[in-house]
């Protein structure tokens, strides 16, 4: 626990603000430094805590050897002058999660959820399942809720679902799961961590601090997270789409051992990658005695989660989707090929130097692709060299305008832009959010 220390918080983002908040009540002197200026009534908030604020691109040199932490927001590189620094001073350098977790009570019940994808819509499917068992569940994480935010709200014998991000892992040393799901691994994120194989070890962090009594459910079907998770001593479980196992998919149904739980006719949501998603959510969902009635409702009715593959609306019988949550190919993948219909994409975003050559099999039904953003001239000559008509534009709004202009009856306009929002949004949501705000106003034309 935090108390009575100094404590230098890099990056005042929602984690920043809200672990901020907390150690304030615990005679913390706090300073919080970013490079941009917050709205005033945060800055005013942090202000009458006690909170120092200080908006400087030279961070670094507020820090020295006073500072008994450092709280990173996840986001940030562990090349920034501010991070190296604080290792040269050896002074601890965790995030919120991590700082967070020191404040929770006893007998606390903690699930963690990563992976490359699908990690989202597993967390909140544990969470809404969890409801039907009568005990006292939070959602928080990466999913858009820090921990610190919950502290304060969370008694023993609670149970906390949380999404946790590959960024969140870095700086991950004492937090511990009792339940860690890893949904599955592909290569995402390398600008961020340089490698593929630093990527995975990051991820392996969800079973760091487990013992035998842990639980750790993995994707029989992911050779990486096969690999990666074969000397973790954790009690293993497994699920697949393919094979027999703890979790399975048999004869368009989904089995918990011999158990036939839920025929996939009663999913609302469709294809492989949704029932893999659904598999650990059943599972943990067994566990605390969720029954299969209440299994089966949820999934009748459970769309899906904002931002991922969300169903906006039908105009003139053109179906638009919101994915702006995909924010790599793997994800765009999964949704070309979730469609039939003949499909215009929208893509686009901040340049990681990834190439999209891994989409060349998988655009069967995409008549073109209209891209925006920074990467927009390599996302055209990707689709030059398949062959395929593509429209260049600067802006999300412009591309979606344009997406409906040229569509007829019966398409589909996706947006999934396989690329990160930050060359012109703060976050994907708002990206989604204002896509949909875009198509809104077509329907109202």
């Amino acid at each position: 626990m935090i108390k009575n220390q100094k404590v230098f918080i890099l990056g005042m983002a929602r984690s920043g603000i809200a672990i901020a908040k907390l150690l304030a009540k615990y005679q913390n002197e706090i300073i919080i430094t970013d490079l941009k200026e917050p709205e005033s009534n945060v800055k005013k908030e942090l202000e009458d805590l006690g909170i120092t604020v200080i908006i400087t691109e030279h961070q670094d040199e507020i820090l020295d050897k006073s500072f008994s932490v450092v709280i990173k927001n996840p986001a940030i590189i562990k090349t920034n002058e501010t991070v190296v620094k604080a290792r040269k001073l050896k002074i601890p350098v965790i995030n919120e999660m991590e700082a967070s977790y020191s404040f929770l009570p006893k007998n606390v019940t903690i699930i963690g959820i990563t992976g490359s994808n699908g990690k989202t819509t597993t967390t909140t499917m544990v969470y809404e399942l969890l409801k039907y068992s009568n005990r006292k569940v939070h959602l928080g994480g990466n999913i858009g809720v820090p921990l610190a935010s919950l502290v304060e709200e969370v008694k023993e014998n609670d149970i906390i679902v949380l999404e946790i991000s590959d960024h969140q892992l870095i700086d991950m040393h004492n937090f511990k799961t009792d339940i860690s799901v890893l949904t599955n691994l592909s290569e995402v994120h390398l600008d961020f961590h340089g490698s593929y194989e630093a990527y995975k070890q990051t991820k392996k962090k969800i079973f760091q601090n487990h013992d035998a009594n842990s639980l750790a459910i993995i994707n029989l079907e992911n050779k990486d997270a096969m690999e990666l998770t074969e000397e973790i001593p954790s009690k293993k479980i497994y699920f697949s789409s393919r094979q027999k196992t703890d979790i399975y998919l048999k004869e368009n149904a989904i089995y918990v051992n011999e158990e036939c739980i839920i025929e996939t006719k009663d999913i609302k949501l469709k294809g492989n990658h949704n029932y893999e998603n659904a598999m650990p959510a059943i599972y943990i969902a067994k566990m605390f005695q969720v029954k299969n009635e209440d299994i089966q409702t949820f999934f009748q009715n459970f769309g899906g989660v904002e931002h991922r593959l969300e169903y906006v609306t039908t105009i003139s019988n053109r179906t638009f989707y919101n994915d702006s949550k995909a924010t790599n190919n793997e994800s765009t993948i999964i949704a070309l090929d979730s469609f039939k219909e003949p499909t215009i994409l929208i893509m686009g975003g901040l340049d990681r130097n990834i190439p999209f050559d891994s989409l060349s099999s998988h655009l069967t039904h995409t008549k073109a692709i209209i891209c925006y953003g920074q990467t927009k001239e390599k996302i055209a000559s990707f689709a030059e060299q398949n062959h395929l008509l593509c429209y260049q534009k600067d802006t999300l709004k412009e591309a979606t305008l344009l997406a409906y202009e040229i569509s007829v009856e019966n398409d589909i306009i996706l947006l999934s832009p396989a690329c990160a929002s930050w060359d012109q949004y703060p976050d994907f949501e708002t990206r989604g959010k204002e896509f949909k705000e875009i198509v809104y106003s077509l329907k109202e034309k």
